[in-house]
């Protein structure tokens, strides 16, 4: 699959041929926070499948697993641009919302779904989990 994105300002972009390992709706409140939405739509590919323009800033902080977790954006314009978590360290998680192509994002499961907001229901035909059933 061809993958292209980036930030609202352009200055961010990001590139790869590679098919996500997996697709997810996270609903932990850090990603409910930094998407400005009830969930964050992410696709997680291996580290060195997606080249991206350098020049994103990054932030750390404990995920809601306890992990680290490191989220990027746009230092102009702060489009969320990728994630990169402690508990799945060959993974790197791009942000749907900054895809060219969003129809390439199929969500195949839901996490933290206990975490939804009463306004962004968890879709009934997704396996949904209460919190994270991988890299805790």
């Amino acid at each position: 699959m061809r993958v292209t994105g980036g930030c609202l300002y352009g200055a961010i972009r990001f590139e790869g041929d590679s098919e996500p390992r997996f697709q997810v709706a996270c609903y932990c409140t850090d990603c409910r926070r930094t998407s400005g939405a009830g969930h964050a739509a992410m696709m997680g590919f291996a580290v060195g499948a997606i080249r991206i323009t350098p020049g994103a800033r990054e932030f750390t902080s404990k995920a809601d697993s306890g992990n680290d977790i490191v989220r990027a954006f746009c230092p102009t314009c702060g489009s969320g641009i990728y994630s990169l978590t402690a508990g799945m360290p060959n993974l790197i998680f791009l942000r749907a919302s900054a895809l060219d192509d969003t129809s390439l994002y199929t969500p195949q499961l839901a996490v933290w779904a206990a975490r939804a907001p009463a306004w962004d229901v968890v879709p009934s035909h997704l396996p949904a989990f209460v919190e994270a059933p991988i890299g805790n």
